[in-house]
């Protein structure tokens, strides 16, 4: 029996056409949701992904704003611009696109970020609301791959669910959605030690490792559900995962395809993230999660 395809184009097309809806309604109720991204140097990876990100918000409605300056900027100088968006009331989410040079801390900037326009789901504030289970913007990668569980009802009750890293950006907070869905989650690294005993458990994995080739049909039981986050480049420079995809194909019930899998849906949440700050703008005049 052929697997299941895991289409995040076709996931994403579906929620794209619901946030459309939404959008309207509240820019029906008066408030149009809107969109700060600041990008800072000239990397031209992160400007493609920023003109994506502008192309998508805008299309769906909602009102985006792209600041973009030197790669000179400071520190200070960026901290200020976040901190003058925090309190834009037609702003209501902020996204730095990283990376950032290299004189410009990381997570000094990302903690600036007001929590409740902290669309990229990184401010601690909202990966501890994560942690212990109470609402807030979720990281945008592993929140899209549980939207793309959800449509191919891929059950996870009960499930034995193994991640392939450990990063603050998808492993971890994978983990911790996994958990409220009742699945018995483990996560794996870098250091795990016989990789392939433990990756052979799991009826659900995900691989975020970022190394080419690493899941093989060794590393894989018969009828998993696999799901790879990677991004590499293959020998021909064309884009790939960490799953040796055709290898699979005879062995897991359903799978994601590089591209085409997982990519779609993180700027996809990124949006639905945008809405969902905007929506509780008009539940309440505090910005916080805690009535929500």
């Amino acid at each position: 029996m052929k697997p299941t395809i895991l289409d995040g184009r076709e996931v994403s097309a579906s929620l794209r056409s619901s946030l459309q809806e939404e959008c309207k309604e509240l820019v029906e109720k008066g408030h149009q949701p809107g969109l700060a991204v600041v990008l800072v140097g000239n990397n031209q990876a992160s400007r493609t992904y920023v003109n994506m990100k502008k192309k998508a918000a805008e299309a769906l409605g909602f009102h985006f704003e792209l600041i973009e300056l030197p790669e000179e900027t400071s520190e200070v100088e960026l901290l200020t611009i976040v901190e003058q968006y925090n309190r834009l009331q037609h702003i209501d989410g902020i996204l730095v696109q990283l990376p950032l040079p290299e004189h410009i801390h990381e997570q000094r900037v990302i903690e600036a970020i007001s929590p409740d326009k902290d669309v990229d789901g990184f401010h601690p504030v909202n990966v501890g609301r994560l942690s212990i289970g109470l609402p807030g913007l979720k990281s945008c990668t592993p929140y899209g791959i549980m939207k793309m569980l959800e449509y191919y009802g891929v059950d996870l009750e009960g499930k034995n669910a193994v991640i392939v890293g450990r990063s603050n950006i998808v492993g971890k907070p994978m983990a911790q959605l996994l958990l409220q869905e009742n699945a018995t989650v483990t996560i794996a690294h870098s250091r795990t030690q016989n990789l392939s005993a433990v990756t052979k458990q799991a009826d659900v994995l995900i691989s975020a490792v970022g190394v080419k080739g690493l899941i093989t049909k060794n590393h894989v039981k018969p009828g998993a559900v696999v799901v790879d986050v990677g991004m590499n480049r293959d020998e021909e420079g064309k884009l790939c995962g960490d799953v040796e995809y055709n290898e699979l194909l005879s062995l897991v019930s359903a799978i994601t395809p590089v591209p085409g899998g997982v990519g779609p849906m993180t700027i996809t949440m990124l949006l639905n993230n945008t809405i969902e700050a905007a929506r509780h703008r008009l539940l309440t005049s505090a910005y916080s999660y805690t009535s929500r």
